[in-house]
């Protein structure tokens, strides 16, 4: 587990505020209530990363898909620790920064995030969209020195580092894998991989569960601790399985418009496609999962087609729509941390 950060010392701005307080139940509660809101959309928005391959190579019908994700999904509670959570928790924001308006404020930018993108077709990070506005409501707060800016850097760095990760997992698995059934028939190849693919959706969904379910758990328990419910930062189970639980729910809702872009406009996939990209990104996502690293679950699988694409022939990937996806993964950050700021600047006032 990482340790809890040190108080900052030498920041003025943070030295006068109030600290990390929520005043009363009742805000506690509606804080625990916006985050699962979030891990709700965040399965709805990130159905597509789990779903997509699956669907589109016809392996399960989109509804069969859902409920396999989402089933895995929430068995994810069981299996992994809580090391994401504890980085989200502790140590990307001083905690002497955070009020309850720092968190709701946060909660609520990343949301209308998700949805803006949802709506568009585009398949962006939740994670991602969670940090920018969490730490784009610190910042509204304290300035830039509410942020512990050592904390970022392994998060920002796997904006790039996590999809060519996801793509070289892709291109091992598949051509390992085209080695071993080089001497079966199209058709028994088909047939092998169209049941693998459940395997490997399955692991894909578990990684998928345990990253982004943490992101939430880490708001959550810094919520309780702030409201004095918890002495010390440590994420209770029932929070895990609540958030879990809201994770699975969303990924039922599904979000139709984001597969299409995953499954086929990036590349065509195929079975054994489908099966090497949610391999792939399974071994990235609870790779990274076990160190503490909260990487976008978006930019692994993205990663890990385009992969897969590339294992074929570089113009089987379509760049042109790689490079809209990649847009909006830089603006993801960013953008989320102004609706983020600009949503605490409005609370601020009306408190006033």
């Amino acid at each position: 587990m990482l340790p809890t950060p040190p108080v900052a010392r030498g920041l003025p701005r943070i030295h006068m505020l109030r600290g990390a307080t929520v005043h009363n139940f009742p805000v506690v509660v509606l804080i625990v209530a916006i985050t699962l809101a979030f891990d709700f959309s965040n399965g709805w928005h990130d159905a597509a990363n789990s779903i997509a391959t699956i669907v589109s190579t016809r392996v399960l019908k989109p509804a069969q898909a859902v409920a396999w994700a989402a089933f895995w999904n929430f068995i994810a509670a069981f299996v992994f620790g809580t090391a994401v959570a504890t980085t989200i928790g502790t140590g990307l924001v001083h905690l002497q920064a955070i009020n309850e308006q720092v968190l709701i404020s946060g909660l609520l930018g990343a949301i209308l995030w998700n949805l803006i993108t949802l709506v568009l077709g585009l398949p962006t990070s939740s994670s991602h969209a969670l940090m920018g506005g969490y730490g784009g409501a610190a910042v509204a707060r304290a300035g830039f020195a509410a942020l512990i800016l050592s904390g970022w850097t392994k998060p920002i760095l796997f904006i790039f580092i996590a999809p060519f990760v996801g793509l070289f997992f892709a291109l091992v698995v598949s051509i390992t894998t085209s080695w071993v059934v080089r001497r079966h028939s199209p058709s028994t190849v088909d047939m092998w991989f169209r049941r693998l693919q459940l395997v490997s959706a399955a692991g894909y969904s578990l990684g998928h569960g345990t990253n982004d379910a943490q992101k939430s758990m880490g708001i959550i328990t810094m919520a309780l601790v702030a409201g004095g419910l918890l002495k010390s930062y440590a994420v209770p189970f029932w929070v895990i399985l609540v958030c879990h639980l809201a994770m699975g729910t969303g990924t039922m809702a599904g979000g139709w418009r984001v597969v299409r872009t995953m499954g086929q406009r990036i590349t065509k996939l195929t079975p054994f496609g489908g099966f090497s990209a949610e391999t792939a990104g399974a071994l990235t996502l609870i790779g990274t999962a076990h160190f503490g690293i909260p990487v976008s679950t978006t930019h692994t699988i993205t990663g890990a087609i385009v992969g897969v694409g590339a294992s074929r022939r570089l113009t089987a990937v379509r760049w042109g729509v790689t490079r809209r996806i990649l847009w909006v993964w830089l603006l993801t950050v960013p953008g989320a941390a102004a609706i983020g700021a600009g949503i605490y600047y409005v609370l601020s006032q009306w408190r006033s």
